[in-house]
């Protein structure tokens, strides 16, 4: 009797043992599949994308990483579908990927890419510097990160100098609104753009007018302590400047208005010439 015990139980066990190696190897052999698919479906994306077929490409990348969530192909799946989408100028796909793999894959080696290429997507939609300010912010927010976080890469070279244009461009805008304001006798408006462009964008070309635009307004308010101020400030950072000049006329009430509405025809040129180099 014991003999039959422990022979039924000798069976059961090495049924149980039979059932577990089974069950391993058709796991085993799921998963290989899986990688086998995995590859397929990113090498049709990049074959495809070499046809120029970016919708099929962006979906057989999206597929990898459906496929693989966990491996070091579904980043770059995710990276790739965005870079495919960016290719052929459509933008908000571009963006929607990378956003999506900066949420997902925090702190991942390419970060510094994923940062460049949406920087890059906003970027190449400023038409008008005066309409698409979200554009022109949105690309500053990514560029800034980029060279911050990783200022000694390839990428940060790039985006400091396209920086230093948007820069330039919000320094344009200001002016733009703060001229708009002089021309309609809006002092205290005009003055704050002004001011604006002196203490946020004092690296740009129109830091130099904003100055002399503030001893202006600020003489012609009968505050000559803050006049005398500006004029100080233009003749130290540019004292072979026509501003500075043309400010030191002001206090020694030589002042003449045809040269000052001469110089706002010359501003909306030096805008449109800014907005072709960005274009």
């Amino acid at each position: 009797m014991k003999f039959l015990k422990l022979l039924l139980f000798l069976i059961i066990t090495l049924n149980l043992i039979s059932c577990s190696k089974k069950e391993e190897k058709i796991s085993l052999i799921k998963e290989n599949n899986l990688e086998m698919q995995m590859i397929e479906a990113y090498n049709e994306g990049l074959k495809e994308f070499n046809k120029g077929d970016v919708f099929f490409a962006a979906k057989k990348f999206n597929e990898v990483e459906l496929l693989y969530p966990q491996s070091i192909w579904a980043p770059r799946s995710t990276l790739m579908a965005a870079y495919v989408w960016y290719s052929q100028l459509y933008f908000n796909d571009a963006i929607y990927e990378l956003e999506r793999f900066l949420e997902k894959y925090k702190n991942h080696p390419n970060t510094d890419y994923a940062y460049y290429l949406i920087g890059i997507c906003h970027y190449n939609q400023i038409v008008d510097e005066k309409k698409d300010i979200g554009e022109i912010l949105k690309a500053k927010t990514y560029f800034t990160l980029l060279v911050k976080e990783f200022p000694n890469t390839y990428y940060a070279e790039d985006a400091q100098f396209k920086l230093e244009l948007i820069e330039e461009v919000l320094a344009s805008k200001e002016l733009y609104l703060a001229n708009y304001y002089l021309d309609r006798e809006k002092w205290i408006p005009a003055m704050n753009r002004y001011k604006k462009i002196v203490n946020q964008y004092d690296t740009t070309i129109y830091v130099e007018e904003a100055l002399y635009r503030l001893v202006e307004l600020n003489y012609k308010l009968g505050i000559v302590n803050e006049a005398k101020k500006y004029t100080a400030l233009l003749g130290y950072n540019y004292q072979s400047s026509d501003w500075y000049e043309r400010s030191y006329n002001i206090l020694n009430k030589n002042y003449k208005n045809p040269e000052i509405k001469q110089d706002l025809k010359n501003q909306k040129s030096l805008l449109k010439r800014f907005k072709d180099l960005l274009n």
